[in-house]
């Protein structure tokens, strides 16, 4: 008897090599060449789904068939990218996750730095550009800061950079910066649309910031199940916002979380599971992870949300 994993696996071959004779039977030779008439002419007649198609070389059709089998149809993938843009992302705003290690015993010296050049960011750029919060890692990667940046879309992104390389008082705040740094990095993201960004508000507490790395193809599958798993959620606490990457590093998804204190957090955890829906979330998201990452996080003093 063949595995589940083997039967799917010829399922699949089969509708492939069953696709693949569908798109290779109009180039047979009885096509190429027409059917022969009792008398013995050709007969070049063609119906009139045929007749409406454009017309291709044998080249083309041969690229065409290719391109079907390695890559799917045409069809199938504008309707996959179509799905992506529009049923998961809320298309209002673009959002930047930008991480910096700090070298060890710098931090002090790096949050005060911060601390005057992000709001001057804020006070120059708004309302096109708005920081959603900065943290620094209290349990996980130690001597890390996460900055959530927020903007109108991309044009907007992309003056801010041009704006921020021809400030002066930003660059020359930004070169203090640099001997502080052991690395740093940026990803865009796009917030799902179930799942908003909170607006600024101080509620104290700590913050989770939990990443999650993604099998390549289960973005849908895992926005799908967690329409329902953030609604159980709900009931216990609040959430603060949810992004999937878009340009750095891709297949992740990013959820944020606010809590009192870490006690309460395993107790809201715990009451979850009693929740309709919870379980069922878990089960079916797990097999989609590839890697997952949890970090504690101590709210800056300029930080929206704190």
């Amino acid at each position: 008897m063949l595995s589940p994993a083997r039967t799917a696996l010829l399922r699949a071959s089969t509708a492939r090599h069953s696709a693949l004779r569908a798109t290779i039977q109009p180039f047979s030779t009885s096509h190429r060449l027409g059917s022969s008439r009792p008398d013995g002419t050709q007969d070049n007649h063609k119906d009139s789904a045929s007749a409406d198609e454009p017309k291709r070389t044998l080249p083309q059709k041969a690229s065409h068939i290719v391109r079907s089998i390695l890559h799917g149809s045409e069809q199938v993938r504008q309707e996959t990218k179509d799905t992506l843009s529009k049923v998961l992302a809320r298309g209002k705003y673009v959002h930047e996750l930008s991480t910096h290690r700090v070298k060890p015993g710098c931090m002090d010296e790096y949050k005060a730095i911060v601390a005057e050049l992000y709001p001057l960011i804020v006070r120059n750029h708004s309302p096109r550009v708005k920081l959603v919060g900065s943290w620094e890692t209290d349990i996980g990667d130690l001597d890390t800061a996460i900055h959530v940046w927020e903007y109108q879309g991309y044009p907007a992104l992309s003056r801010a950079y041009s704006e921020y390389r021809a400030d002066s008082a930003y660059t020359e705040l930004h070169r203090k910066l640099q001997p502080l740094l052991r690395d740093r990095k940026s990803q865009i993201m796009l917030e799902f649309q179930f799942w908003p960004t909170h607006p600024p508000v101080a509620k104290g507490g700590v913050y989770e910031l939990r990443s999650y790395t993604l099998k390549s193809g289960t973005l849908l599958e895992w926005e799908q199940n967690w329409r329902v798993g953030v609604e159980c959620r709900k009931h216990h606490e609040v959430p603060m916002g949810a992004w999937f990457s878009q340009l750095g590093s891709l297949n992740q998804v990013h959820h944020l979380w606010q809590y009192p204190d870490l006690q309460l957090r395993k107790e809201v955890r715990e009451a979850a599971w009693s929740e309709n829906g919870w379980p069922e979330t878990v089960l079916n998201t797990v097999p989609l992870i590839q890697k997952m990452s949890s970090r504690i996080m101590l709210p800056m003093p300029f930080s929206s949300l704190k």
